[in-house]
């Protein structure tokens, strides 16, 4: 097919009734068949994204899902304000109410079926009054999505879910009225026996009604935790400012966010986001700018410096112009980015839907042979459809509805109960090939905190002395690195009252404390008192900016009196989670929108060789989408907004607990504690539920093929299939208890 045309134009669709990845898969075939066409459709996030020739009518586009057996429809425009948690979702509810009614239907079903003692008079008739709902009206999502594949020629689980509970249903039916298993008093006795049987005082009503209510536990499930998926754009997208103060004939007018235009001069006070990207036009200030670019320390602006919307001015009254608003801001295209990298993962398939192509259609295609067989060797009508029945009951999932919902519950909740949030099945085979794990710096292996580290002072001066009135005067201010070393001076000793105080917009602060005149601040504002560092000063101040960290001169009384050193600090915790990372086969490497000298010195601290730096959100994507190129498969781990993209392009992304509701929202799974340990804990934990749904399915599996035959040869009583599928379920469900002794190496 020749590439699109560069006039080709974006479409994307939310598509409804996909019940499985070969629904996705068959949506795209469909849509790939337009001529200039090329779509991709993501089952996990329940969206196409089409790429058309300039022209082509969306409703052409919605025609063809359709026509395939699906719902489709545009995106309706973002509503910030909107609680989307709190909005009903329908398919949701339905299918809750349609597992709580098959839950308390079944389960007594399930019981009278399995325990002789509970089988009193007339119990068979009780059984078909509770499972008649669960099998017609609980289970109809699989009975319609089976009638959809059945018209477009295609067999998935649904299929066989559908024809093996309706079978199972059916032939209890035939059993009860035409039959002697509705004679009052009959009983199913408990005789593990094989031996050729008419069928015709056999019940299934405990596999149809028990089948249903394991399925139906686990696409709920499922589907609970895919609406989740747009959560981390509607976070993005409430991160900036709800209003602004305009300036319109010189008078400040605060109007909504949406008004704002290209040209127009807004405000900005201390502690104030800004409403949109744009150039300062008076003022002097810090904006606190990490949310975005992942930089721990504030950066001084002035007067033609750019800014970005949605940071936060740290420091005084700012008039600023705007430049970029609505979509084309950095928020915004932020939100495309994230969006377009969860679009662009690869489709969810869920290990049982692997092999059901093949299972299902071998399984109808046994039971008609069978069925076949006996009425052409001359048995009756009532052996042959018992045989051909027996094979459809027999290879319904009892056992595989269990597999993965039950390891799954079994293996999350372990996760939490360590501080690791698994976000569904899909997670879980992203952990299997990973390869390389790629770790934000601020707040993932550093605090993300301005932290007091040094303290430096000229020949003759006390340090705690330079430490109480530095750290009084700085107390005063509103500027994080401020605060750091108020912080760590507080720490040694309560601090004096400070006099006369003074904001030297973009320089630092002065002021009279314990009648000293006291400058705190870059070495320009001591310039401006004519006051230079000394030689062993300057060296300091020089060796601590050479390694990326913050240093600030103090001076009083006319002379320069030492150095305070402010930075990011590690983790405690982190170098060892390196140490873990490498242990179990993947290679670190550090990820950072701040320089490059600070990046090193974090990365030679904790053991990290390969340091990627200097990098903004969107080449945090790139440098993620390199790594992929390269053959590697990539777990990312951070916290912030600038992380959320490439949290979401990465083959799994990991946020911290402790970081933005936006991370957390674009990763697979976030990390309660914010300690990094707990990141080789989730990956740990993650192939080890990974393996026991394997183990689970192979035996689910296994069963059901090794039964198939004696089904086939009419040689299944109905007790000895129902005791089979019993220890099927108690063995899938034991082995998926055994992940409660996972245990976490940080702890």
């Amino acid at each position: 097919m020749a590439s699109a045309p560069a006039a080709a134009n974006r479409i994307e669709l939310e598509i409804g009734g996909m019940t499985c990845a070969s629904c996705a898969m068959r949506i795209e075939k469909k849509l790939n068949e337009l001529e200039g066409v090329t779509a991709s459709v993501n089952y996990a996030t329940e969206k196409a994204r089409i790429d058309a020739p300039d022209g082509i009518d969306p409703a052409e586009l919605i025609a063809v899902v359709e026509r395939t057996g699906y719902t489709a429809a545009l995106p309706k425009a973002a509503e910030p304000e909107a609680d989307e948690e709190d909005r009903p979702d329908p398919e949701l509810t339905s299918l809750r109410n349609r597992l709580i009614a098959s839950v308390v239907l079944s389960i007594p079903v399930i019981a009278m079926s399995m325990v002789p003692a509970l089988q009193i008079d007339y119990w068979q008739w009780l059984s078909l009054a509770l499972a008649w709902p669960v099998v017609l009206w609980a289970a109809w999502p699989f009975h319609k999505a089976a009638f959809q594949n059945l018209r477009h020629g295609a067999a998935t689980m649904d299929t066989l879910v559908s024809v093996g509970t309706l079978a199972a249903f059916a032939w209890s039916i035939y059993a009860l009225f035409w039959g002697t298993a509705g004679t009052p008093g009959m009983k199913h006795p408990f005789e593990l026996t094989v031996e050729p049987s008419d069928g015709a005082s056999n019940l299934y009503l405990e596999v149809a009604a028990g089948v249903t209510m394991f399925l139906l536990s686990g696409r709920y499930f499922e589907k609970r935790s895919k609406r989740r998926a747009g959560a981390a754009l509607r976070a993005l997208l409430e991160m900036g400012a709800k209003d602004v103060a305009v300036l319109r004939n010189g008078a400040e007018t605060r109007v909504p966010i949406a008004q704002l235009a290209v040209g127009d001069e807004f405000v900005v006070r201390p502690g104030e986001k800004l409403a949109a990207d744009g150039v300062i036009v008076s003022g002097t200030s810090a904006i606190d700018a990490s949310m975005l670019t992942g930089e721990s320390v504030p950066v001084e602006v002035a007067e033609g410096d750019p800014v970005t919307g949605a940071t936060v001015n740290a420091g005084g009254r700012l008039v600023v112009r705007a430049t970029r608003v609505g979509a084309d801001t950095q928020l915004a295209q932020m939100a495309r980015l994230v969006e377009e990298a969860q679009s662009g993962k690869a489709e969810v398939q869920r290990l049982a839907d692997r092999v059901s192509g093949i299972f299902v259609p071998v399984v109808i295609a046994i039971a008609v042979g069978t069925l076949g067989f006996w009425l052409g060797a001359g048995f009756p009508a009532a052996t042959a459809f018992t045989a051909a029945v027996a094979v459809l009951i027999i290879a319904c999932p009892c056992a595989l509805g269990l597999a993965t919902p039950t390891a799954l519950l079994v293996g999350t909740g372990r996760g939490a109960q360590m501080g690791v949030l698994i976000k569904g099945p899909e997670v879980l085979e992203s952990t299997r090939k990973v390869d390389t794990i790629v770790l934000d710096k601020t707040g993932t292996v550093t605090t993300g905190k301005m932290t007091l580290v040094d303290t430096v002072a000229a020949d003759g001066v006390d340090e705690a002395e330079l430490l109480r009135l530095a750290g009084a005067i700085e107390h005063a201010s509103e500027h994080p690195v401020a605060q750091a070393i108020a912080k760590g001076a507080a720490e040694a000793g309560p601090l004096p009252a400070v006099e006369d105080f003074q904001n030297v917009e973009g320089k630092g602060v002065q002021g009279v404390v314990e009648g000293h005149y006291v400058v705190v601040g870059r070495a320009g504002l001591l310039e401006d008192w004519t006051l230079e560092l000394d030689p062993a000063l300057a060296e300091a101040k020089a060796a601590a900016e050479a390694e990326g960290k913050t240093a600030v001169a103090v001076a009083w009384d006319g002379e320069a009196r030492g150095v305070l050193v402010v930075a990011d600090t590690v983790k405690p915790t982190s170098r060892e989670a390196v140490a873990q990372f490498k242990a179990i086969g993947l290679t670190p490497v550090l990820l950072t929108g701040d320089n490059r000298a600070v990046a090193e010195r974090i990365g030679a601290e904790v053991g990290i060789d390969e340091v990627i730096a200097e990098v903004l959100p969107a080449d945090k994507v790139a440098a993620v989408d390199r790594l992929q190129r390269q053959g590697k498969v990539v777990a990312m781990v951070g916290d912030g907004v600038n992380d959320a993209a490439a949290l979401a392009k990465a083959d799994l992304g990991l946020a911290m607990g402790t970081g933005t509701d936006v991370a957390i929202e674009a990763a697979d799974i976030t990390l309660v504690r914010g300690d990094l340990r707990g990141a080789a804990d989730a990956i740990r934990l993650s192939r080890r539920t990974l393996g026991t749904i394997k183990g689970n399915l192979f035996w689910a599996f296994a069963y059901n093929v090794a039964a198939i035959p004696l089904a086939a040869l009419g040689l299944l009583n109905p007790m000895l299939a129902g005791a089979a599928m019993a220890f099927s379920s108690v063995f899938v469900v034991g082995n998926s208890l055994r992940l409660r002794s996972f245990k976490s190496r940080s702890l």
